[in-house]
């Protein structure tokens, strides 16, 4: 069962989607939420990232996607007028919950935190980049479905609170997205908005999830700003089970 989403000041969009799985829908939630911004964010000037912050995180990477890796930077040209920091094609990521900052989590909690993720009843799935949408703060593809990220997300902060971590935002605060570039100053949304539009027609790229990774997460500004990491454990999730086959043959 998928937990239920709510309202969340903190979320963006802060209204959840009206439907997890439909991708129309949920294209369209992305949309609307994005055109109503007015005026957009330094994504770095977020709280809580003091100089040489690191926190554990688990996520979801895509080091061998060639098609989300093309049309991420197609997107990236596309868009290079606006001067925003483009997310590296080996950056590209989904944010799914944070852990803790690194001296708060022990490496005896983090290898409790997989051994309990390894033991998730949660197999494989897939979904779809579509582009393309936004925040305050980026220019992002926006996934369909969300109800197997949704649990994902509420499995792996049940083991956080078994292993006893301090952990992220509620699931009913998250808002799956998979950001391309990142807003570095204040600026008005409209430019940005009408920009992206035109790459709303591009088709979307399928993504197959096999693992989710917890990794040691960090800034960095050389050359450019951006978030890299180092994959403490990659926890593969259980291959999907298909139903038997009806064609009538049976072996004599």
């Amino acid at each position: 069962m998928t937990p239920a989403l709510d309202v969340f000041p903190g979320a963006f969009p802060h209204h959840p989607p009206p439907d997890l799985d439909s991708t129309d829908l949920l294209v369209d939630h992305d949309w609307r939420a994005f055109i109503a911004v007015e005026r957009m964010t330094n994504h770095w000037a977020r709280p809580g990232w003091p100089e040489g912050f690191r926190a554990y995180y688990w996520m979801l990477t895509f080091p061998d996607a060639g098609d989300l890796m093309s049309r991420a930077r197609q997107c990236q040209d596309a868009l290079a007028h606006l001067g925003m920091d483009c997310v590296p094609g080996d950056g590209l990521h989904v944010t799914l919950t944070r852990i803790g900052s690194t001296d708060l989590v022990s490496n005896d909690q983090l290898r409790l935190l997989a051994d309990l993720a390894e033991q998730m009843p949660l197999t494989t799935f897939d979904v779809a980049a579509y582009p393309m949408a936004g925040s305050r703060g980026a220019v992002r593809f926006t996934l369909a479905p969300w109800s197997p990220l949704i649990r994902l997300h509420a499995a792996l902060s049940e083991a956080g609170r078994r292993a006893n971590v301090p952990g992220g935002k509620p699931t009913a605060a998250f808002r799956p997205h998979l950001g391309v570039q990142y807003s570095n100053r204040e600026r008005p949304a409209a430019p940005v908005v009408e920009s992206v539009a035109r790459l709303r027609t591009l088709e979307p790229v399928s993504l197959e999830i096999r693992s989710v990774e917890l990794v040691e997460l960090w800034r960095t500004t050389d050359p450019l700003p951006t978030y890299r990491w180092r994959v403490v454990r990659s926890v593969p999730l259980r291959p999907r089970s298909f139903p038997p086959s009806h064609s009538g043959w049976q072996q004599g």
